[in-house]
């Protein structure tokens, strides 16, 4: 299924937690912090939200820092997906 969003959203998948530290240390399942970076996978088309004119300023392939608790979450095709506002996200990871 292919999911296009409206207006100043993008749609995101989380990225996986490290496995193990920098050290080599093996985490386990409940000792891994929840990402906080996703990459965006859709984008809406901009223009005017809420009487303001938006800029799309995110593309697709980005990687995105969010906080923990944005946005909605959702299955697409069996992956957990979040749909949030572009101006929930926090910064672009280069």
């Amino acid at each position: 299924m292919k999911v296009k969003p409206l207006g100043d959203r993008v749609v995101i998948k989380m990225v996986e937690a490290e496995e193990t530290t920098s050290s080599g240390i093996i985490l386990v399942d409940s000792a891994k912090e929840k990402p906080q970076v996703a990459e965006v996978i859709a984008v809406g088309p901009g223009g005017m939200v809420d009487g303001k004119e938006v800029k799309m300023e995110l593309k697709v392939g980005d990687k995105v820092l969010i906080s923990k608790y944005a946005g909605s979450q959702f299955k697409l095709d069996g992956e957990e997906v979040t749909i949030l506002r572009q101006s929930d996200v926090l910064a672009v990871v280069e």
